[in-house]
């Protein structure tokens, strides 16, 4: 039987409520089987200063998801050399996976709208079924422009409007989900002042940001 596995990718710097409640919205919206979260270890927007280490990262996600049946998460890129492309990593996944696998890429409209922008974006339509998670500001008539501009014109809304169709690359799904105004950005600031996070991130990964003095005096939390 096929398998249905959504694959969230990001930084996770650090990881927050924000993230985790999108993730059960798509988990319940598409049935997943597994949902996998995916810290990036170097990306190409990123200095390598900028970020907390990738095993910290990577262990704060562990504690954040840990008592949930389908939630999952994968060093991949941290097995994986050089910069870390999403396009790369899919295709590792269906390798580990195998071809019984679907895997569901979620991503904001707002980063979907610059994909063009990712190394060999176009592969990322033959590798993974994109899931378009909606974002204040944009619109879902957003997705079929750019998918028309720079993808290829023969997208097409399905009948039932849930989707957009091609006749040989995977379909882009539009999902409408709860927004929360938080961010990994607000975290690290307050962090980085003294303030409280307190009910922005689970009390695992509280208990992990304060033991570690992850973001305590970050000169840029911003970054």
């Amino acid at each position: 039987m096929l398998k249905r596995i959504g694959v969230m990718g990001g930084t996770f710097d650090p990881v927050h409520i924000g993230h985790l409640r999108m993730a059960e919205e798509a988990l319940e919206a598409f049935g997943f089987d597994e949902l996998l979260f995916i810290p990036a270890a170097d990306p190409p927007h990123k200095t390598e200063k900028s970020l907390r280490a990738f095993e910290h990262r990577l262990r704060m996600l562990e504690l954040a998801v840990d008592a949930h049946p389908k939630f999952r998460v994968s060093d991949i890129e941290g097995r994986l050399p050089g910069k870390s492309y999403t396009v790369i990593t899919l295709g590792r996944l269906q390798e580990e996976y195998g071809p019984e696998a679907e895997l569901y890429f979620l991503v904001g409209l707002d980063a979907f709208v610059e994909l063009d922008t990712w190394w060999n974006y176009r592969e990322l339509f033959e590798r993974a079924r994109m899931v378009v998670l909606s974002r204040p500001g944009y619109e879902e008539e957003d997705v079929g422009l750019f998918l028309a501009r720079k993808v290829s014109p023969f997208y097409e809304m399905d009948r039932n409007c849930t989707s957009f169709t091609h006749p040989t690359l995977l379909p882009v799904y539009c999902m409408k989900n709860t927004h929360l105004e938080i961010s990994s950005t607000l975290i690290r600031r307050l962090s980085s002042r003294g303030r409280s996070i307190r009910y922005l991130v689970l009390p695992e990964v509280l208990r992990y940001i304060e033991k570690n003095k992850l973001y305590r005096g970050l000169s840029n939390p911003v970054q």
